[in-house]
């Protein structure tokens, strides 16, 4: 084989792995590589405005509880109450915004319950980081290995079920996706931007 060939022959099979890189990285990594992926700072300011109009219909619910009344949050874990596609550290910030409203609603009573798609296998690791960035977890659930097969959808509203048949009332539901919001069982749903998928 010629210098010529064998230079185009190494060039085709790198283009061809760096492709198949890209493709098996998954929609999140995928738009990591993408010059146009939202910014930090875009996010932020985008996350706050929907926690702006989250916060009032909190603190209007919280002030209207009725005696033994059990009023809970559910909340999405990836890029909801952590900065998951914003940097690789463990354990993964908080972000900020949804972190304030669920202070101020922890510090008034309410439960805190977080559904989300991860795997049982990292369900301490997932615990600990929630707690060590200031959420009082009431619960957390995560995917067992039968869930796996699930729809995600079908999967979080069967766990807002389960929260509401412990006797609360899920006041709010906020999350990044569709799959976190869909199937009711929420008086209120707050969404915060995934950019069309750019962010899990």
């Amino acid at each position: 084989m010629t210098g010529r060939r064998l230079l185009v022959r190494r060039m085709t099979v790198a283009a061809v792995s760096a492709t198949a890189l890209v493709a098996m990285a998954g929609p999140a990594d995928a738009a990591t590589t993408d010059s146009t992926k939202v910014d930090y700072a875009t996010w932020q300011k985008d996350c706050q405005a929907v926690m702006d109009q989250a916060l009032p219909y909190i603190q209007q619910r919280i002030a209207s509880v009725k005696p033994g009344e059990k009023q809970a949050i559910v909340l999405d874990i990836d890029n909801t109450a952590l900065e998951t596609d914003f940097g690789f550290s463990y354990p993964q910030p908080a972000n900020k915004p949804v972190l304030n409203v669920a202070k101020y609603a922890q510090e008034h009573g309410v439960s805190l319950f977080f559904v989300t798609a991860r795997p049982d296998i990292i369900e301490s690791a997932t615990e600990y980081n929630l707690q060590y960035d200031g959420y009082q977890v009431s619960g957390l659930y995560v995917r067992g290995f039968l869930d796996l097969f699930k729809d995600v959808a079908a999967y979080k509203t069967a766990q807002r079920v389960d929260i509401e048949n412990k006797g609360y009332d899920i006041i709010a539901n906020i999350g990044n996706t569709a799959s976190d919001l869909s199937g009711g069982h929420a008086d209120q749903t707050f969404k915060l931007p995934d950019y069309n998928g750019q962010l899990s």
